[in-house]
């Protein structure tokens, strides 16, 4: 795996809208928390497009975008505004060169784990599943400040545990590369030319919004029969947070993901706060190896090497 250099003080970062048109005060927001940490937020020429439909631009203009901050010298990460939807539509368009050629550190979640994924198996990037700007940045608490700069400004391994909300559901402990991001998009590209397919030893992240706990058990066992987990040594979830409508819900889902995972061997963990959080969201790296600690009585995910360079 490629992995980018590390932001420093003065990076700039820009601002992209690969799905859905954000809200202008929220972007404007989330930029001046950048800036107040001490980046260059650069917004690109189709962040804050309208449509069509949904989209913030044409798939082509959203493409260009991102192209544009991979090519540019003088941007040093890209990170986008929100999610909603769009991100697959623009996956054929992309050049795989730019983004190999150009390494950079890209965050997101929520749509675009299919970015992450396509990034990771056509370009063997690192990238960075973590808080967004008009979602996270934009917000007061919205960001999780230890985590972010673990991953994107040292070059030292590090571990999370109780305090980024890793509990466990199956105990055990299993080494791999860590990757995932939202079950739905992940679900949906099977079948297609982007799927996600993990070929080696993968410690499973998984997280959604609004998904109910047989969408949970539902999607796990599709995953299950197209053999996406044949490789996958440890799986954790996330935080689930805002997928429980009703207190009922929160043990549902977990006995969902109990049932479908009844012959998963592996360590299962499930909290862990990065995505679609209420909370200071995670900044977690995909592509770089960890291991998933649940033998004991204290949950930990290590990370076994650096996810940038000096």
């Amino acid at each position: 795996m490629i992995k980018p250099p590390k932001l420093k003080a003065g990076a700039r970062l820009a601002i992209v809208s690969s799905a859905s048109t954000p809200k202008p005060e929220r972007v404007q927001a989330g930029a001046d928390a950048l800036r107040a940490l001490g980046y260059e937020p650069v917004i690109s020429p189709h962040a804050l497009t309208k449509g069509p439909l949904y989209y913030a631009g044409t798939a082509q203009q959203r493409a260009d975008d991102l192209h544009n901050a991979f090519r540019d010298t003088s941007i040093d990460g890209a990170i986008c505004t929100r999610g909603g939807w769009g991100s697959a539509e623009i996956l054929p368009l992309l050049d795989a060169k730019i983004f190999r050629d150009n390494p950079k550190p890209f965050i997101a979640y929520s749509d675009h784990s299919s970015l992450h994924t396509w990034l990771a198996q056509r370009c063997g990037l690192v990238t960075f599943h973590g808080p967004m700007v008009a979602a996270d940045f934009s917000r007061g608490g919205g960001v999780d400040a230890a985590s972010w700069a673990s991953v994107l400004t040292a070059t030292a391994p590090w571990k999370l545990g109780e305090e980024a909300g890793l509990r466990i559901l199956q105990q055990g402990s299993a080494k791999g590369v860590l990757r995932g991001g939202c079950l739905s998009i992940l679900a949906e590209s099977l079948g297609t030319p982007y799927a996600f397919a993990p070929k080696e030893a993968t410690i499973l992240f998984l997280e959604d919004i609004g998904h109910k706990p047989y969408q949970w058990d539902r999607q796990l066992q599709h995953l299950r029969y197209a053999g996406v987990l044949d490789s996958v040594t440890g799986i954790i979830f996330g935080d689930m947070a805002q997928c429980i409508a009703t207190p009922p819900d929160a043990e549902l889902i977990e006995q969902a993901i109990r049932h479908a995972l009844r012959d998963f061997a592996g360590p299962i963990a499930i909290g862990l706060r990065s995505g679609h959080v209420h909370g200071a969201n995670i900044t977690l790296p995909f592509g770089v190896n960890v291991e998933l600690d649940l033998a004991g009585r204290n949950p930990r995910l290590h990370f076994l090497e650096a996810s940038v360079t000096g």
